[in-house]
């Protein structure tokens, strides 16, 4: 069984998969608290459903590129089930996890996308540190940048843990308090080549939109 939050279709905001049309099934509950959490209505108890009627309800979108998210996904054994649903129908599997939890019991051909907290976030301890092996090429790590100290602090995370030979690495500011701009020439004058990334859903929407 598994504790659903909310089944909907949207554009899909953030990774290497901003833009496309995108299924979303997030689920209920989270093991984090960061500082900059937008999506703090999912930490309440779901609604319950088979691993069955969650993918019938995720099929029913129409879209071939689904997201898992949460919350924390990991959070419940069935999730990778799920990911094995969608997969057999030949689905794109996208799962977002904050990265305290063991990426490995996923399914090899979903794609990991990987929070790396910093310390901005409040969470910085919180990493499994053994998912950094467990990465693969189409795997993508993202750290949300909350001012220059978080910048140099993910600098360095990337650099000794030769991050950029082993997934795509993601970049994007905790927009509350860090304009984009700033980032971007920072990434500029760094003159490492991350990917920048923003939350397309929240230009669109606004923040703090459900089903979005």
């Amino acid at each position: 069984m598994l504790s659903v939050c909310e089944i909907f279709k949207s554009i899909q905001g953030e990774s290497t998969f901003a833009g496309e049309l995108c299924g979303f099934v997030r689920l209920s509950g989270c093991n984090l608290r960061c500082s900059y959490c937008d999506t703090t209505y999912s930490r309440a108890p779901g609604v319950l459903m088979s691993v069955e009627s969650c993918a019938a309800g995720a099929f029913a979108l129409g879209c071939k590129l689904i997201e898992i998210t949460g919350g924390e996904p990991l959070l419940q054994p069935d999730t990778a089930g799920l990911c094995a649903r969608f997969i057999d129908k030949g689905y794109t599997v996208l799962v977002e996890t904050n990265g305290s939890l063991d990426i490995s019991a996923l399914p090899a051909s979903c794609v990991r996308i990987m929070d790396v907290k910093c310390p901005g976030s409040g969470m910085e301890q919180t990493l499994y540190a053994k998912n950094i092996d467990s990465l693969r090429g189409n795997d993508q790590v993202k750290f949300v940048i909350s001012d220059s100290f978080d910048f140099s602090w993910s600098l360095n995370f990337v650099k000794s843990r030769e991050l950029l030979n082993r997934c795509i690495v993601i970049f994007s500011p905790n927009t509350d308090i860090l304009a984009p701009k700033d980032l971007a020439e920072w990434i500029i004058k760094a003159n490492v080549p991350v990917r920048m990334g923003l939350q397309l859903h929240k230009i669109i929407w606004g923040n703090n939109t459900r089903g979005k």
